[in-house]
């Protein structure tokens, strides 16, 4: 017998309306949610980047404290070990921070402008040299060096007129210096009140994980700025005594040069090397250049294949390109500031990033360990 309560039933499945497929397949719809959380993620970051250019006032002695603790932190907390106060471990490390950066400077500096007019000497014997040997471009640099005292000459008034500018500047750089050494000092004294506060912070059970990338991103900047130090140290020293022994004009700011510029990985290099290589062809002739060459070379594949290895490969581990990437960023950003600061920045998002990698493994390792037992009992 037929029960009329079937046929409405049966009757209202047939009318219901099937659903529609999708007017775009899962993949596509997949990569534009990707291409959404790219976006948002560029957004945040010329956000950021635009806020650190607008307070770069702020913002770069903050980011030179970090540097400075980086620098010194192993040596604050040695004279923590040693049952000195906080505050006195962290004024004497502020006290051997002023005395080695100023006397590197000073070094540096007396070096550059001790020897600094036989290098540019040099470099336009050079320029005249390369005119000799290929023509019109060589004739353009020749050109260049010849009129270089007419466009002083022509600028000079410029120049005049802009010493206002420049003692402003100078002041602006000294009282960035201060700050930075002040917030140096509260960085090393502070620290744990930091990590506590980062506690506090973090919302539901995230402390332990963002104590962890804090840890690992601040890990990363020291060991950049120590092994980058060191690293620069030797460089500066072979580099130095082989010119010296090829008799080269200028060999202790040529070394100061090749120190200062080892804190911009690999461009640093090219430029004070290429700079070396050019002093001796220009006052030593084309056989001392190639042996200056060799030195340079020598130096490079000692620094890449032994001491960048055995020093940064433990804390820092960027590629290259990366780096590459970084400074090119960091220079139309903020010019040679941003060439500096763009690398440490960099290890430290690699830090953090590499930190987060580890976490989501580790979760999903956990989780599959959870549903293993849970499918065999189901299967038995």
């Amino acid at each position: 017998m037929r029960n009329d309560s079937d046929e409405n039933r049966r009757g209202a499945e047939g009318e219901r309306p099937q659903p529609s497929s999708p007017l775009l397949p899962i993949e596509a719809r997949r990569a534009g949610a990707w291409c959404l959380v790219a976006l948002l993620i560029a957004a945040v970051l010329a956000l950021g980047v635009w806020l650190c250019v607008e307070l770069s006032a702020a913002v770069t002695p903050v980011l030179l404290a970090l540097l400075g603790s980086g620098l010194l932190g192993p040596l604050y907390r040695r004279l923590v070990a040693m049952k000195l106060n906080r505050s006195l471990a962290a004024g004497l490390t502020c006290a051997v921070l002023v005395v080695v950066v100023g006397g590197a400077g000073y070094i540096v500096v007396s070096a550059l402008v001790d020897t600094g007019d036989q290098i540019i000497a040099s470099l336009r014997n050079a320029a005249q040299d390369l005119s000799q040997h290929f023509g019109a471009a060589g004739t353009s640099l020749d050109d260049l060096a010849a009129k270089s005292k007419d466009l002083v000459a022509k600028f000079g008034g410029t120049a005049a007129s802009g010493l206002l500018a420049g003692v402003s500047v100078v002041g602006q750089f000294l009282a960035a210096s201060v700050l930075a050494l002040l917030l140096t000092f509260f960085f090393l004294r502070d620290a744990d009140k930091a990590v506590r506060a980062l506690r506090g912070w973090a919302p539901g059970t995230s402390a332990p994980q963002l104590e962890r990338m804090a840890r690992r991103g601040f890990q990363s900047i020291e060991g950049f700025m120590r092994g980058t130090t060191f690293i620069a140290l030797i460089d500066a020293i072979c580099i130095t005594v082989g010119l010296l022994i090829l008799q080269v004009p200028g060999a202790v700011g040529l070394g100061a040069l090749v120190f200062v510029g080892a804190y911009i990985p690999y461009l640093g290099a090219f430029i004070s090397g290429a700079v070396a290589i050019l002093v001796a062809l220009a006052d030593r002739g084309f056989v001392i250049a190639l042996w200056a060459l060799g030195v340079v070379l020598a130096v490079q594949v000692l620094e890449g294949h032994v001491l960048q290895p055995m020093i940064q490969s433990r804390t820092v581990q960027m590629h290259p390109a990366t780096v590459m990437l970084a400074i090119t960023a960091g220079a139309s950003v903020a010019g040679i500031l941003g060439m500096l600061l763009s690398v440490p920045l960099t290890a430290a998002a690699t830090g953090v990033l590499h930190e987060l990698r580890v976490h989501y493994a580790a979760d999903s390792d956990s989780d599959s360990d959870d549903s293993g037992p849970a499918a065999s009992a189901a299967a038995s």
